[in-house]
């Protein structure tokens, strides 16, 4: 059974926004999902292939039968293969940016223990040479983009690589990079070796011994998704709740600035009701009363027992094959993945067009420029 700390690296981004968070979740069963269990498959097909290309000699032969050992995971899929080089191929860009051959280790235990109480990590791979130390990080994941600024999770792998790789390298620059196949993404941040420590000693030692004993304030956020607590969380309940404060206002128009807060507010309500939906329907289940609530048997569909066999007998019955079939193109996406992405560049590039999207409401933080013609703007709305 894995190893998992309370304080984990995976988790600071909630620990350090609601040190409470970690001792409270603790009365909750930890659920895996297919999800995670797909990225570990990920995982492991990309640390096998950067242990071949940088750790230890491996031969084909070799490579091949611990390659074939993955594959027969009933998670595995072909895309992998692709997902995975393009991780490899940004760690050998980083190797290949030293100007002598750099030190390079995967999945190595972090140990950050000296600022985080119990804390420690797995780090995907490690590259050290001079005085630069980089820590990449694979995110297999397609739900949403991760980016490494600010990025706690990666700042405190680099903390543990610190601690470790310190007395033999004179470190001075840590970069921290996310590489994110699934979602073309590639992330970095760079920062002085001084200014990680010192985030370190003066933000997180603090707040993970908080943490550690279930002390300090809870406060609800996006970072609420994946807390085990969620559901029953009066924080998170009253961060939602206290929308009702517009309503004992004076009657009136709402500003532009209570909308804005209104918009904040409820981005996550509907993500919020849907956890309290499915807590419910489990309790039902289980047994036990939720007031006002019963769980009842929903709508089903028909569903052939033996499509082959049916279809057999409309034919034999005198139904024209043809009606029972329809010839449609793939879509682009599906066209995209069943030709490879670079077949597909190549070959269909000039019959590709990306129109510009629909104008859409965002928080400030989106990477996306915002619209500033006003003209501009208007123009798109109105001709919806």
């Amino acid at each position: 059974m894995a190893e998992h700390a309370l304080l984990s690296a995976s988790s600071a981004h909630r620990w350090l926004m609601c040190p409470p968070s970690a001792k409270l979740e603790q009365q909750f069963p930890d659920e895996g999902s297919s999800y995670a269990a797909e990225g570990t498959l990920a995982h492991s097909i990309a640390e096998l292939k950067v242990r071949k290309q940088f750790v230890e000699p491996m031969g084909p032969r070799k490579f091949a039968n611990a390659l074939k050992k993955l594959q027969e995971d009933p998670l595995y899929q072909e895309e992998m293969l692709e997902y995975t080089d393009r991780y490899l191929d940004e760690i050998k860009r980083i190797v290949l940016s030293y100007p002598a051959k750099p030190y390079v280790a995967v999945e190595q235990r972090l140990d950050f223990s000296a600022f985080v109480p119990g804390g420690f990590g797995t780090g995907d791979c490690i590259v050290i040479g001079g005085d630069e130390l980089n820590v990449i990080d694979l995110k297999y994941g397609k739900g949403v983009a991760v980016e490494a600024k600010d990025n706690p999770q990666l700042r405190l792998y680099a903390v543990g690589a610190v601690l470790r790789y310190g007395m033999l390298y004179d470190i001075r620059t840590v970069r921290t990079t996310i590489v994110q196949p699934r979602l073309n993404s590639v992330s970095s941040e760079e920062l002085p070796k001084n200014d990680l420590m010192l985030w370190a000693e003066a933000l997180v030692k603090p707040t993970a011994a908080a943490a550690a004993e279930g002390k300090g304030s809870y406060f609800a956020g996006e970072w609420c998704r994946f807390c085990r607590a969620r559901t029953q969380c009066k924080a998170r309940a009253t961060h939602y709740l206290t929308l009702d404060k517009y309503e004992k206002k004076d009657p009136g128009l709402l500003s532009d600035a209570e909308i804005g807060d209104i918009l904040y507010r409820a981005q996550d309500l509907k993500a919020w009701v849907a956890d309290l939906e499915e807590y419910a329907l489990a309790q039902t289940l289980n047994g036990a009363e939720v007031p006002g609530w019963k769980a009842v048997e929903g709508r089903s569909l028909r569903q052939f027992t033996d499509q082959e066999a049916a279809f057999r007998a409309l034919i034999d019955a005198g139904t024209p094959e043809a009606m029972l079939y329809e010839r449609k193109p793939l879509t682009l996406a599906a066209t995209e993945k069943a030709v490879g992405k670079a077949t597909f560049a190549e070959i269909c590039g000039p019959y590709i067009d990306k129109p510009a999207g629909k104008p859409t409401l965002v928080p400030d933080t989106d990477k996306r420029p915002a619209i500033i013609n006003k003209t501009t703007a208007a123009e798109a709305f109105g001709a919806e």
